[in-house]
């Protein structure tokens, strides 16, 4: 107890006390801003369709020693969201002081565009830093946001100006999560779909175990009012996001809640399956995406399980494929924490493990949960698949690009070798790429760098 105290104390020194910087926006910043590179889109985490898949070609693969070219970078607040970009405009959710604050940019110099914010009181029961763990989506002339205090905001993406707002703390009665909410909201047609994990009104029990739910584990907003259009599940939420998919020709909406993985149609809110998985432990979270292929889906959690590939019926039951239960700790095939592991072919790569000292980056065969190679210690680890290969982030900084290969770690370039000289751990939120230009944050600083010759 006296170290949660401690640490918790020191959030609220370096997390929460950061004056916002000296910036504001100049005359003319959105107009500047049209973008100048060809390329695609990422709307929201993970990508255009929440996979982590880029479809942008022509990557630098032969890096200079000193490294990608930085074009720029910003000073950011407390949190560990990744941006938004779409036409040429970057889009920040983080937090200074007691202020939660989106802010708008110029994708390609960083010039400030426009700002958005409201006042925060959340407080990291565990001493992380205090500010959003969701990013920004943005869909059309709208864009969204999730707040690690439960507020879900609807904005104008051209000027920021704000639509409508929904305390899900307030009106759904949330049991404040080990870390805050975290779950990026997906939007659907005219639907804000977001696992807000509802429950009685009632004090906090000490033990989240015994948390129950009240009906509201996922509303749907209408996203021009804010309107709640539908409830259901009494599942709580967790830190993994929801994702859209297809199974014998109908979409459905998957996400990896607190207790059990949920499959239901986005429109009505009719749950199709549940599947159950978690960790007894008092403080496990499931919190990498759900990873679909074909009529297949993969779940992964560090805590004590590991993985399962289940397959969707065409009576929408689940059939299991393979799963980590009998497999000893030591011999599961993926133990991902946050980190959503990428699929390429027949295969699965990923960062395994609980604690990030001993996190390894392994290749998994799909078909059977048959570990294909391993390379140890490299420490927590995103990626996004990019023009045929992968690239990594490490949590202190080390950018790899890694071909696709199930027969061996295949690594084609890497930067820095020791200390990045432009981020600062930790750098937990994954690789970000529009438009031939790659975007990394650690703490307090984004950072741009030039993944493609410009085009």
């Amino acid at each position: 107890m006296r170290r949660v105290v401690i640490l918790f104390l020191a959030a609220l020194v370096s997390g929460c006390s950061q004056t916002p910087p000296a910036e504001t926006p100049k005359p003319g910043a959105a107009e500047r801003a049209t973008p100048t590179r060809t390329g695609s889109d990422w709307p929201r985490l993970l990508g255009e369709q929440g996979d982590g898949v880029s479809p942008e070609t022509g990557i630098l693969k032969a890096w200079p020693k000193e490294g990608l070219k930085k074009l720029w970078d910003c000073k950011l607040g407390a949190g560990y969201a990744p941006p938004s970009i779409v036409n040429g405009k970057l889009y920040h959710f983080d937090r200074f002081a007691d202020t939660a604050r989106l802010t708008c940019r110029n994708a390609e110099t960083g010039e400030l565009i426009w700002v958005y914010e409201y006042p925060t009181e959340y407080q990291d029961l565990y001493g992380y830093d205090a500010g959003p763990r969701a990013g920004p989506v943005v869909d059309g002339d709208q864009l969204f946001l999730h707040g690690v205090d439960g507020m879900v905001i609807a904005v104008n993406a051209a000027d920021g100006k704000e639509q409508w707002k929904v305390d899900t703390k307030k009106t759904y009665h949330v049991h404040q999560n080990f870390f805050g909410a975290g779950s990026v909201p997906l939007v659907v047609g005219p639907l804000v779909i977001v696992p807000v994990g509802g429950s009685p009104k009632g004090a906090r029990p000490a033990d989240l175990r015994d948390a129950k739910g009240d009906g509201s584990g996922i509303v749907a907003f209408d996203r021009k009012t804010g309107a709640e259009k539908y409830k259901f599940s009494d599942e709580l939420a967790s830190y993994s996001s929801p994702v859209l998919a297809t199974f014998h020709g109908e979409k459905l909406v998957l996400y990896f809640a607190r207790g059990r993985l949920l499959g239901f149609d986005p429109v009505s809110g009719k749950e199709r399956f549940a599947y159950k998985w978690r960790a007894k432990i008092l403080e496990s979270v499931n919190a990498a995406n759900p990873v679909v292929i074909g009529n297949r889906i993969v779940i992964t959690e560090c805590y004590e399980k590991g993985s399962a590939c289940v397959e969707v019926q065409k009576d929408f039951t689940l059939k299991d494929v393979w799963s980590d239960l009998e497999r000893e700790k030591n011999d599961k095939a993926l133990m991902a924490h946050w980190c959503t592991p990428m699929v390429d072919g027949k295969y699965l790569y990923g960062c395994s493990s609980r604690h990030s000292p001993q996190a390894d980056f392994r290749c998994v065969e799909l078909a059977t949960g048959e570990v294909k190679w391993i390379e140890p210690r490299t420490r927590w680890t995103t990626a996004i698949k990019i023009d045929g290969h992968l690239l990594t982030l490490a949590e202190e900084g080390t950018l790899t690009l890694l071909k696709l290969n199930p027969d061996k770690y295949e690594k084609v370039a890497q930067w820095p070798s020791e200390k990045n000289p432009d981020l600062e751990y930790p750098c937990w939120a994954p690789p970000v790429v529009s438009r031939g230009l790659l975007y990394v944050r650690g703490k307090g600083k984004l950072v741009c760098y030039e993944l493609a010759a410009g085009k």
